[in-house]
């Protein structure tokens, strides 16, 4: 049966634990793979704004995100356990409240990190896609399953390129 509440993408990244928690945890180096720029870092407990601009590591995919730059979204930042645990809650597949009573429809998004031979295994998942209201929901688990994708190649281009 196929899972249509989660999303899970591992990547082996040939980086150290402390390394790849920075490019998660910092919300500037985050923004900088991931193709956002957030108004505030990440901490626990806290809303966060921020923009869609094109990533800075791969200028195929930049292309592609060049028709979002602009496009606000929030995220509210769950859990910060350095250097292995990293969640935040947001809204998949449409329009966004900044209100952050406005929880219903988000998912939670959280990225683990462990130690792996030849680097650091991250986990990268994205739960409760059954909250999302049903005329967004299929759309928006595609669209993130692709994204996460994507967003794994990224994190690994952005390493490569800022240890080489």
């Amino acid at each position: 049966m196929t899972n249509t509440d989660g999303i899970e993408r591992q990547v082996l990244l040939n980086a150290t634990i402390e390394r790849v928690w920075q490019a998660i945890s910092d919300s500037a180096q985050f923004g900088r793979w991931f193709g956002a720029r957030f108004d505030g870092p990440f901490e626990a407990g806290q809303r966060v704004a921020a923009s869609m601009v094109p990533t800075e590591v791969d200028a195929d995919i930049a292309r592609s995100q060049e028709p979002y730059a602009g496009m606000r979204f929030y995220v509210w930042v769950e859990r910060v356990e350095p250097p292995r645990h990293l969640s935040f809650r947001w809204q998949p597949g449409g329009e966004v409240s900044g209100d952050p009573a406005s929880v219903a429809g988000t998912t939670l998004v959280s990225f683990h990190l462990e130690e792996a031979p030849g680097g650091t295994r991250l986990t990268i998942r994205e739960t409760g896609f059954d909250t999302v209201p049903l005329e967004r929901r299929a759309r928006a688990f595609a669209d993130n399953e692709q994204g996460w994708e994507i967003q794994a190649t990224l994190i690994a281009k952005y390493l490569a390129a800022r240890d080489a």
